[in-house]
């Protein structure tokens, strides 16, 4: 198996056309075709499928054509990092809107520091769709909530966010105390991500193990908007104290939950250390020191390390 090979195979795939794909290689078409066939006659199964309007890959040729990415991606960084003499390439980091608002610019700012000549891309999005972008490699590692579907991927705890029930400062029904129970908020018109959201998952099933049906108002997976509906005094939410990070905390007025289950674990996945670039070996040990150092300086509010991790 040759590179060129596989920098064929995945042109073709981009641009779904043997010729398209040939004139953007700067190659005959029976060239490039014969090539694909080489390909597939060494893997000893078909890649392509050829189709009245171009090609579509098969089962398999999916399948490749991720791994066939994956390599592509490693050896251009390998390249680019001995031109350099230093750590280069590019990492893609999955994060969860709540979780960018504390942990998204530090981060940031540690890799500049660190390896100025890694390319960053920061992905925010719900951890259901993360998930999903790990899965299809388009992530190297990001943020997870839930541990479905990630047996197959690098998983170590991170840390763990207590739970608040979260309202506008001005909002009347607000329990008095201290702290809360989910007995006294299923009654509250509750607004909160809808079911992909690894959060809505934790809460339903805390709200089953209690055998409370909270009162749901509205459904709203951009935490931004929630929390300005929950701001403008529609409703309560919970959340981790990391929704607040980007609010005017004068605005908001925070419980914690004190029910057994309201915590929420966050885990940092990624893809295996085999798979992983250099540059994302070196974004997931930087990750991880920039969440412990925000806990344990006590500015990530209500997040507290795994017993193995705490000092």
């Amino acid at each position: 198996m040759e590179l060129r090979q596989l920098r064929y195979f995945v042109r073709v795939i981009e641009h779904g056309s043997m010729g398209r794909a040939a004139m953007e290689l700067g190659v005959v078409t029976s060239t490039l075709s014969q090539q694909i066939s080489r390909l597939e006659s060494e893997l000893s199964t078909r890649l392509l499928q050829r189709t009245a309007n171009g090609v579509v890959p098969t089962d398999a040729g999916l399948a490749f054509w991720r791994q066939a990415q994956l390599a592509l991606r490693h050896v251009d960084d390998a390249a680019h990092a001995a031109q350099h003499a230093r750590l280069s390439g590019h990492v893609s980091v999955g994060m969860a809107p709540s979780t960018t608002g504390m942990l998204g610019l530090a981060f940031m700012r540690a890799m500049r520091e660190r390896y100025p000549d890694v390319r960053l891309r920061l992905v925010e999005s719900l951890s259901g769709h993360l998930t999903g972008m790990l899965n299809a490699r388009q992530i190297d590692l990001a943020i997870l909530f839930q541990s479905d579907n990630i047996k197959r991927f690098s998983a170590t705890p991170l840390l763990d966010e207590r739970l608040y029930m979260i309202a506008s400062a001005g909002f009347e029904p607000m329990p008095k105390s201290k702290t809360t129970k989910l007995a006294n908020i299923a009654r509250l018109p509750m607004i909160l991500p809808s079911g992909p959201h690894g959060l809505r998952s934790l809460l339903d099933t805390a709200f089953a193990r209690a055998s409370i049906e909270p009162n749901i108002v509205a459904e709203i997976d951009g935490l931004a908007m929630l929390m300005d509906a929950v701001g403008g005094g529609l409703g309560v939410t919970i959340q981790p104290g990391a929704a607040l990070a980007r609010r005017d905390l004068s605005l908001f007025r925070a419980l914690p939950v004190s029910d057994r289950y309201m915590v929420r674990p966050n885990q940092l996945v990624s893809l295996s250390d085999d798979e992983l670039s250099p540059a994302g070996l070196a974004a997931r040990v930087v990750l991880a020191d920039v969440a412990r150092t925000l806990v344990t300086t006590g500015k990530w509010t209500g997040a507290t390390l795994p017993p193995l991790h705490e000092s």
